[in-house]
């Protein structure tokens, strides 16, 4: 995979196919990138663990918080990181060590570890480094334009109003 240019449908097929997330990195307050993620992601459907040491046994947007993945009672779809490039290396191996293991490592913004990849790759995982689920989701739906930023992407779907003014499209998920 070349991991300086992800194709859409690449990025979309992952956005499409995973249900439940472990957010590495997950912060209780609400000013920080993590929680503003969690909070858009949930609000479209997906199931968000929050993974954090220190919040591990609370409850973050109404999500029980864990203190690592393997201490996540079920199987997850995504890891996403949203530590340094140094962590991602440990964070991907603890990933790599699940039963079953997860479709996809997800690296935030800034984030890039490629001997990671590599691993992950060498095990069926698929990886994404340096990019946001938010964004792309934003961007792949059509959402993102809508609020003014050019995605460079043409759409003639018209978004559908989702309760108290807010326009939110989809990837056309199974919800």
């Amino acid at each position: 995979m070349d991991h300086d240019n992800y194709p859409n449908d690449y990025i979309r097929g992952i956005l499409q196919g995973v249900k439940s997330i472990a957010l590495v990195g997950a912060s209780a307050n609400p000013a920080r990138p993590s929680w503003i993620v969690m909070k858009y992601l949930l609000e479209r459907s997906y199931d968000v663990v929050p993974v954090n040491p220190g919040l591990a046994g609370q409850e973050l947007l109404g999500k029980r918080a864990y203190a690592s993945l393997r201490d996540i009672p079920h199987p997850v779809d995504m890891v996403e990181i949203f530590r340094n490039s140094d962590a991602a290396g440990p964070i991907t191996d603890e990933a790599l060590s699940l039963d079953p293991l997860p479709k996809v490592i997800w690296m935030q913004l800034s984030v890039r570890n490629d001997e990671a990849a590599a691993r992950a790759e060498a095990q069926g995982v698929k990886v994404v480094m340096d990019r946001c689920p938010k964004i792309e989701f934003g961007r792949l739906s059509g959402e993102i334009s809508w609020q003014g930023v050019n995605s460079r992407m043409l759409s003639s779907k018209k978004p559908v109003l989702a309760g108290k003014g807010f326009q939110k499209l989809s990837l056309n998920r199974p919800r």
